[in-house]
């Protein structure tokens, strides 16, 4: 592909006139291209001149009143348009270093504030690359000390966890890919970007904000037959609303319930994903789905921590504490508050059969795993609960994100507020029989696409579908029909 220049040749500095893509494959393209330059500059005429890849050649053109001059630029090797960076959008995050539109080559850090939790989000849109026209984005750990374990570390993040090894691009703002694995260089990685002669985003991983949760729940009301419904499970501490969606049958009232809820870290936007690929699936033609949802009240909220979402910060390790260690009495976040009531009302219609909290893990991480309390926190019938649940799930996780085979424990070697986090406050203070895990789901993987988090998602509904069965039926899997 080649770029067709026209500019005043009297002018010291070519101001261009227009830019016109080129198939340099194509010699009638170039001589279509340049007897329209003569049909559209009628009158007197004047020499002109066509440069060719920097050869000057002698050919005269018919011009206007303005000489104009012919470069053909190939798209490789010579500047082209100026690249602008821009991240004023939902999410958006990025501490531009560079930009040198001569190669190129865009250097940025995370942005975000570290008081906002790790500053290891990225979102950026690029504009200013021609269609099919290379350049990279290289990325660059964050310099901003980070916080870890309720204090400032006095020292910045790794930069694996800023660093994928591939990076999410869309052409749309909607549609995620990733893009080839990047190359390390030096204390960074560059990533390959191709443009489309329009805007370009770029992002850590595929990013799910709050615009994306509310076109999904207008999508999934219209096709859900009555069966779904949106709560608002409060205003955040900045005022932004905290929704999900409800599923559950007409009529069922006293149904065992289910809540699923992801994003306590915003940074960690697969689990979004996977939240979305569970409610997808749940509103779907599956069996499974068709008898969880007949079975079952589900809850789904996609999006917890929606203020530091919005604002494209890491949201993990905030100032004074992130919102999964703020599972107390007391708690300073109105959407934990919010999820505690209904999670108690739940509890106290001795219905609450399942609790998921969804994450992404650290980068080295390869297969999805479940986070779960410490053996001395449950109680008879929840071990064994949680050991039926963790059955049922290895079955149904399949390649390529099968589930790894050992859980992990969150006790007081994880982290100094253990038992204010999620599932362990879950544990000890609203059910004696509730499974109530976390999903880890990996990032840092070729198939942590949205495809990949949303298989994920379906597969986690199939084993909370599966244990519900067998619960309900001694352990054979066949339910029988509750109420109505």
């Amino acid at each position: 592909m080649s770029l067709l220049w026209l500019y005043p040749v009297s002018s010291s500095k070519p101001r261009a006139h227009a830019l016109v893509d080129v198939d340099q494959r194509s010699g009638c393209a170039k001589r279509w291209l340049l007897s329209t330059v003569l049909a559209m500059n009628s009158g007197g005429r004047r020499a002109g001149v066509v440069k060719a890849h920097g050869k000057q050649h002698g050919m005269r053109l018919a011009t206007g009143l303005t000489l104009i001059g012919v470069i053909l630029v190939a798209s490789t090797g010579v500047p082209g348009a100026e690249i602008t960076v821009s991240t004023d959008f939902e999410g958006g995050s990025a501490k531009v270093e560079a930009i040198n539109s001569e190669r190129r080559e865009i250097l940025i850090r995370p942005g975000g504030d570290p008081a906002r939790g790790w500053p290891c989000w990225w979102y950026l849109r690029i504009d200013g690359l021609t269609a099919a026209e290379d350049a990279k984005v290289v990325v660059l750990g964050s310099e901003q000390p980070a916080r870890n374990n309720g204090r400032s570390t006095g020292k910045p993040l790794a930069p694996d966890w800023a660093l994928p090894d591939r990076a999410a691009i869309s052409v749309d703002g909607a549609t995620w890919l990733q893009t080839e694995p990047g190359t390390k260089k030096g204390d960074g990685v560059s990533y390959r970007v191709i443009g489309n002669g329009g805007p370009l985003w770029v992002a850590w991983g595929p990013p799910f904000t709050s615009r994306e949760r509310d076109d999904l729940f207008v999508r999934f009301l219209a096709g859900s037959r009555g069966t779904a419904s949106v709560f608002e499970l409060a205003r955040s501490r900045e005022g932004r609303l905290v929704r999900g969606l409800r599923v559950v049958a007409p009529g069922q009232h006293r149904a065992p319930a289910v809540w699923v809820q992801a994003r306590q870290h915003a940074w960690e936007s697969g689990s979004s994903w996977v939240a979305r690929g569970f409610m997808e699936w749940l509103l779907g033609d599956e069996p499974d789905a068709i008898w969880l949802r007949k079975h079952a009240e589900v809850c789904v909220v996609p999006i917890m921590d929606v203020d530091r979402v919005a604002t494209g910060d890491g949201g993990k390790e905030s100032d004074p504490h992130d919102h999964n260690r703020d599972w107390s009495e007391a708690a300073l976040y109105p959407e934990i508050a919010a999820t505690q009531r209904r999670l108690k009302a739940f509890a106290a219609e001795d219905r609450l059969d399942v609790f998921l909290d969804l994450h992404n893990p650290g980068p080295a991480d390869r297969l999805p795993f479940l986070f779960v309390p410490p053996a001395d926190v449950l109680t008879d019938d929840a071990r064994a609960n949680q050991a039926r649940f963790l059955a049922c799930a290895s079955r149904q996780f399949d390649a390529p994100l099968t589930l790894e085979p050992s859980p992990r424990k969150t006790d007081s070697a994880y982290h100094p507020r253990w038992r204010q986090i999620s599932r362990v406050w879950v544990s000890k203070h609203i059910a004696a029989d509730t499974v109530a895990v976390c999903l880890e789901t990996p990032w840092n993987t070729p198939h942590s696409t949205t495809a990949g988090y949303r298989a994920v998602g379906s597969n986690l509904g199939r084993a909370v579908t599966h244990y519900l069965r067998t619960r309900a039926n001694g352990g054979d899997g066949i339910a029988p029909e509750l109420p109505h």
